[in-house]
């Protein structure tokens, strides 16, 4: 059977950068446009050229090899000729492959955002798309708020449509840009639009306020669309936008649209999907969403023993997909919760090979549930899990000796007469027989301690040197300032690969040096560093 083809259109770089914190600089753009391309989506739209010097020299050339890049912009202002409209001049004479322009097919949009009439709408519209054509370019258009539109004025969103598509508008999009449309009425939308227009010249750009952007997007193709366009991760303005690494494994894994569609994403592209994802959350410096269906750390991550003993089993029984199939991979986590049969997996996965009938296991099993009651939680903090599996069945090298660490903190005033605190960490250690003593400062008592603890470790200080702190993370376990507190700190190498630790203590410093250490064994051991020699 012939299967339909279906377009994929990533707005990451326009309006994914409106996520609050998130700033693409010009390499940055160039970076994740060459993601975009490898991944196989259609168009990689690239942002606003001329709105900031940022897009307008990143409109300088063309960034991709094989999907269409495409710049964004304004439908032509009303009371402004072609020729005299800048905005449009200057996506005409960018570097872009297509141009999709924003339109306001609602008609109180039209008049209270515009100030405009809705011929003068309308004309702008048809303007702007014969000039993209008439310059070689491929016109999109972005109906905006065309759902809440056809609601309250079906005539005219259908008439914004239209002149677009009459005009030559490769795709009109239907945007539900208040992300309130629910899915039911999205498809009925659609559906309807396409009576006018053919599905597979209809996109659907939509928003997650409802957290329903990638079911409206699929409910949109449901209807008769036939592009979806989204952003990498969900990031976008407010709540964010449909989110193509969700959508792209439904659309390849899922019998119902597998098997009647196809996109430009390869199997082994899909492979790399996890990885990718890690690798932009990385770009933009968020720490990634561990919840994230198909690619976060927990997606095929199970906690209940009884349900771990169903995955070893048989692993669909509690996996919807194969984790394999994205590049992620099967947990088995180890908690107060756990029995053998997660303990096992856990271990298998590590590549800790283990008699199911030793005793230690017994040992470890109660020691995890006995730490798991004063505070730890090794769900999170699987590198910490793996060093208490390996010390309790004896496979943790002595890499160095801790003799002691202090930590002081201090308020004054500079020499120009601003208050200040300062924090000095000094750090006692034993490597190799040899004793060795950092002191470094910090802009808190944990920062020095890091930079104290990696400034030397001696015949080790070449493999841990590309290590860094990406993220810290204080839970107060129970009341007073006398309060046990757990601490989850993240660490990545020069590999991109990252991994947590846990410290519990009722002294907020002693569990962030627990897990700081924990941090730093772990690299050894994943570098295969050996004892130094006394």
């Amino acid at each position: 059977m012939t299967k339909e083809r279906l377009y994929l259109f990533d707005t990451t770089l326009r309006d994914g950068a409106q996520t609050n914190g998130v700033d693409f600089s010009v390499e940055d753009k160039v970076l994740i446009a060459d993601l975009l391309d490898q991944l196989g989506v259609d168009y990689v739209e690239g942002g606003y050229p001329g709105a900031n010097p940022t897009d307008t020299r990143f409109f300088s050339e063309r960034r991709t090899k094989r999907a269409t890049f495409t710049a964004f912009g304004m439908t032509k202002r009303a009371g402004v000729s072609l020729s005299n409209d800048p905005g449009v001049n200057t996506l005409l004479a960018s570097a872009s492959d297509a141009i999709c322009f924003v339109a306001k097919s609602w008609d109180y949009q039209v008049k209270v955002a515009l100030g405009a009439t809705e011929e003068e709408n309308l004309d702008g519209i048809r303007q702007s798309v014969e000039a993209a054509i008439a310059a070689g370019k491929e016109a999109l258009v972005d109906c905006e708020h065309f759902f809440d539109g056809y609601k309250a004025n079906p005539a005219y969103a259908l008439a914004c449509a239209r002149t677009a598509y009459d005009a030559g508008a490769r795709w009109v999009v239907l945007c539900e840009t208040n992300g309130g449309t629910l899915p039911e009425e999205v498809e009925a939308i659609v559906r309807e639009v396409a009576k006018v227009i053919p599905g597979d010249h209809l996109g659907v750009h939509a928003h997650n306020d409802t957290e329903q952007a990638v079911a409206n997007s699929l409910a949109a193709v449901r209807g008769g669309a036939r592009q979806i366009q989204g952003t990498l991760n969900g990031i976008g303005e407010r709540c964010g936008n449909a989110n193509l690494t969700s959508i792209i494994p439904t659309l390849m894994l899922k019998p119902f649209y597998a098997d009647r569609f196809e996109i430009g994403v390869s199997t082994e592209s899909l492979r790399g999907l996890t990885a990718l994802s890690h690798r932009f959350d990385e770009i933009v410096n968020r720490a990634p969403n561990r919840q994230a269906p198909y690619v976060g750390a927990s997606a095929f991550a199970t906690k209940a023993g009884i349900h771990a003993s169903a995955i070893v089993k048989d692993p669909s029984t509690y996996e919807h997909v194969k984790p394999e199939s994205v590049g992620n991979h099967r947990r088995v986590l180890v908690s107060d919760q756990a029995g053998r049969s997660n303990l096992l997996a856990e271990l298998a996965r590590l590549g800790i090979s283990v008699d199911k009938s030793d005793r230690r296991l017994d040992a470890l099993l109660a020691e995890v549930k006995e730490r798991e009651a004063v505070g730890y939680s090794y769900e999170g903090a699987d590198a910490s899990f793996e060093l208490l599996a390996r010390r309790t069945l004896g496979h943790v090298p002595d890499y160095f000796t801790v003799e002691s660490f202090h930590v002081t903190v201090e308020r004054r005033f500079n020499a120009i007469g601003k208050q200040i605190s300062v924090s000095e960490a000094v750090v006692k250690l034993i490597v190799g027989g040899e004793r060795l003593l950092t002191v470094e400062e910090g802009n808190g008592p944990v920062n020095a301690l890091d930079r104290a603890l990696r400034k030397d470790l001696g015949v080790y200080q070449d493999i841990i040197r590309d290590l860094e702190l990406i993220d810290y993370k204080v839970r107060i376990l129970n009341g007073g300032t006398e309060a046990v507190t757990r601490v989850l700190i993240e660490t990545r190498d020069g590999t991109g690969d990252s991994w947590m630790t846990i410290g519990v203590s009722e002294n907020v410093v002693d569990a962030s040096f627990e897990a700081l250490l924990d941090s730093i064994i772990y690299k050894l051991i994943r570098a295969g560093a050996k004892p130094a020699a006394a």
